[in-house]
């Protein structure tokens, strides 16, 4: 039997050939456990790209609980799921979001695309390979913890950012993600965002006891690429279902994001994988 993987990695191969319009970075965020504000994280930070005049793409990944249409006070009609079920093209379910975002549902039946059979799981990475030179970044909303898929999302990504709160058992199982992502790639790069801080102190702690740790017992090191504060404006942009950064741009989240935003864009970017890459990286997990 012919092997599948080959036979997609040769399709998306071929495609490599033609020149990109401009290369298309893709993001991992992820954390340890649930409830530590990571795709409130995600999809702020996407915005915040935004405003710096960057084009994003935010895909929710987060296989079984995925919510950044809810955050966004959308409900899409489409998403990967209907892409696959109804045929339609990628172009079929890109939502337009506030700002000129856009994003992409992964759908309810999202959690079944790594059982898919030959024909749809080539029509997936055909269509996602469009994107490439559409937009500068794709911001992948994955699942909290360390399933298969989540894994495989990881490692395909050019950069990860984890997100943690100070919390102990949200540092623990951030810990946990660092260590099987680096026993299966020591390559990858993991920036970390310390989100709900009482203050600038308890998040640089936070972060340099991480590193320590890291370094100490995985000899990794481990980026900071900032923190975020507790913002009482948080939790009732969420009710609101308006993104914090819009919804209170002078708040204290906000002025953080911005930051944290700046900081990215500021990062040497020693390696270009790109969305190619990352399609590539995918079929040969």
């Amino acid at each position: 039997m012919i092997d599948q993987a080959k036979l997609l990695r040769e399709k998306v191969t071929q495609k490599k050939a033609k020149k990109d319009k401009r290369p298309t970075r893709v993001i991992a965020v992820t954390s340890g456990k649930g409830g530590v504000g990571k795709s409130n994280f995600a999809l702020n930070f996407a915005l915040s790209l935004v405003q710096q005049n960057k084009k994003v793409l935010i895909f929710d990944v987060d296989l079984g609980f995925a919510n950044i249409d809810v955050l966004l006070g959308r409900s899409p009609q489409e998403s990967i799921a209907t892409m696959i079920e109804k045929d339609l093209s990628i172009w079929d379910i890109i939502e337009e979001g506030p700002n000129g975002l856009q994003f992409i549902s992964g759908g309810t039946g999202f959690d079944e695309m790594f059982r898919l059979d030959e024909a749809k799981m080539t029509k997936f990475f055909d269509e996602l390979s469009q994107i490439q030179g559409h937009v500068d970044y794709i911001i992948l909303d994955t699942g909290a913890g360390l399933s298969y898929e989540n894994l495989r999302f990881i490692l395909a990504a050019d950069d990860v950012i984890l997100v943690t709160t100070p919390e102990p058992t949200s540092i623990t199982d951030a810990y946990s993600v660092v260590k099987m992502v680096h026993a299966k790639d020591e390559n990858v790069h993991i920036k970390l965002v310390i989100n709900q801080c009482t203050s600038d102190k308890e998040g640089t702690q936070t972060a340099e006891n991480f590193k320590k740790v890291t370094e100490q017992f995985l000899n990794k090191q481990i980026g900071t690429l900032g923190y975020i504060p507790s913002d009482a404006q948080v939790p009732s942009a969420v009710k609101k279902q308006v993104p914090f950064t819009l919804a209170y741009p002078n708040g204290q989240a906000s002025k953080a994001m911005q930051t944290l935003s700046c900081n990215y864009l500021e990062l040497p970017v020693p390696y270009k994988l790109g969305l190619k890459g990352f399609l590539l990286k995918m079929l040969f997990k």
